[in-house]
């Protein structure tokens, strides 16, 4: 291919292939591209063969499967699987079914079903607690024919059933009265109620403690603020994290108390709370790490740049507030979705419903990479005492709440004309406050202060913040 002089890249960019990205030192070597190579082209060059994969039907796996979750991060993943699934579905509307056909033999009006014997009713446990994947293999032969899903269930339990007398003699009350929606609703809440309590709540929790830990530990450790990015009271390391946990708790005590065949939207209005967050956290432990707050440690073997090998990223805040995005615009679209129906009925909410499983999925991914993230943390106290070192002007704050109290005029105004925009030190400070006229004892506290002490209560707020965590959980208000 013959190349042309008229374009000269160093860094190519796809985007504006006439405009480098980073260009080297003319020094350095350069090559050309081929003055017909634009991001256009190379669209129009994938319409044909060129670049089409292999069109044959691929068997479905971790590397062919078209969502992430079912691919790349299935094994993170995978405990899910067995409530938020076409099996979880299948399996739980099963239960629905069997309980229902129990339910009416015990019901003395109910003369056409009697009273069933302990060994029909052990042969009904049987079919729950042996499901397996493939008797959904089975329901779904009977899908394929009735086009109807929970039809198929109920022709799947008639078959079943013919081999035991007791039952076969009754199998016209399946499904006895009941429309689909009875089955699906109730088999949709115990796929919510289980889900959340055998996975998604013991990883939040998880979250929770993690904080409250972190919290302790780091509590006396004395941080620079930031409000609207610039330097602002200081607190503690600890304070701040014990904020997140005391936030989080709040929301996981919200979903405990949710009933889930009533309030799925609320469930999932809460979902996206504690999901935002969570992203709150994940951004602020972000920049915490962009400025040295923290370093992360390393795994042999591992890269966190193509081009760039000192660079270690906080990639796993990143995927998890990524995942949380992607979540909540699902979670978002089930709560309002959800308690709208044209007239007294439509399926809209069945195939949305069908992606309870997506939503939950990149919220547990987003939970265990922040858990992971947090792992890989170390507190780099000396970059924060050298913050705090450099920005003494935090003190105006006591200096001039001090001054009101006795009576000195314009305090506010006289600090900022001292501190705004001006590069302040130790001395100019002391030198300040050496000649406010105000008691000697009050002149001495102030002079003792500096902004890596002058933390309000933050200390203790870290150090109690699982006592506050646990009133909140257990439904204590304080």
């Amino acid at each position: 291919m013959a190349l042309s002089n008229t374009t000269q890249i160093r860094t190519f960019n796809p985007l504006n292939p006439k405009k480098p990205t980073h260009p080297f030192p003319s020094s350095h070597l350069s090559f050309s591209f081929p003055s017909h190579f634009t991001s256009k082209s190379l669209i129009a060059t994938s319409n044909t063969n060129m670049f089409r994969p292999h069109s044959g039907d691929f068997e479905l796996s971790t590397l062919t499967a078209l969502s992430p979750l079912d691919g790349r991060y299935r094994q993170k993943v995978q405990e899910l699987a067995p409530f938020m699934s076409e099996y979880g579905l299948n399996y739980f509307r099963v239960i629905v079914e069997i309980k229902w056909l129990l339910k009416l033999s015990e019901i003395n009006e109910v003369t056409e079903v009697p009273a069933f014997s302990e060994d029909a009713k052990s042969f009904l446990k049987g079919l729950i607690d042996d499901f397996s994947e493939d008797d959904v293999k089975e329901i779904k032969k009977f899908e394929r024919i009735t086009n109807h899903d929970v039809k198929a269930v109920e022709y799947f339990l008639k078959q079943k059933c013919q081999s035991n007398a007791e039952i076969a003699k009754v199998l016209e009350f399946f499904h006895f009265a009941c429309t689909s929606e009875d089955i699906n609703n109730l088999a949709h809440a115990l796929m919510l109620k289980e889900a959340m309590n055998a996975v998604m709540f013991p990883v939040m929790d998880k979250i929770i403690k993690a904080l409250c830990t972190m919290a302790k530990d780091n509590a006396d450790v004395p941080m620079l603020s930031r409000t609207h990015g610039q330097p602002a009271s200081p607190t503690t390391l600890g304070k701040e994290i014990a904020i997140f946990a005391v936030r989080l708790s709040r929301e996981r005590m919200e979903l405990s108390q949710i009933e889930t065949h009533d309030y799925m939207a609320k469930i999932f209005h809460s979902f996206i709370q504690f999901n935002n967050i969570l992203i709150d956290f994940d951004r602020d432990v972000w920049g915490y790490i962009s400025l040295g707050y923290f370093k992360q440690t390393t795994k042999a073997g591992e890269i966190g740049s193509s081009t760039m090998p000192h660079k270690v990223n906080p990639i796993d805040f990143e995927n998890s507030e990524g995942n949380l995005g992607v979540a909540n615009g699902g979670f978002s679209h089930l709560s309002m979705k959800l308690p709208i129906s044209r007239w007294q009925r439509d399926l809209t909410d069945s195939t949305v419903l069908r992606n309870m499983g997506v939503n939950f999925g990149h919220s547990l991914l987003a939970y265990k990479s922040t858990l992971q993230g947090i792992g890989k943390l170390q507190v780099n106290e000396s970059r924060l005492s050298e913050d705090l070192d450099q920005c003494w002007e935090v003190l105006a704050e006591p200096i001039q709440t001090v001054m009101r109290r006795y009576g000195v005029p314009e305090p506010y105004e006289k600090l900022k004309e001292l501190t705004r925009g001006k590069a302040i030190t130790k001395e100019s400070i002391r030198d300040f406050i050496e000649g406010l006229d105000i008691p000697q004892d009050a002149k001495a506290y102030l002079l003792k202060l500096t902004p890596h002490t002058y933390v309000g209560s933050a200390v203790e707020l870290a150090r109690t913040v699982e006592h506050e965590v646990n009133n909140i959980l257990n439904g204590v208000i304080s």
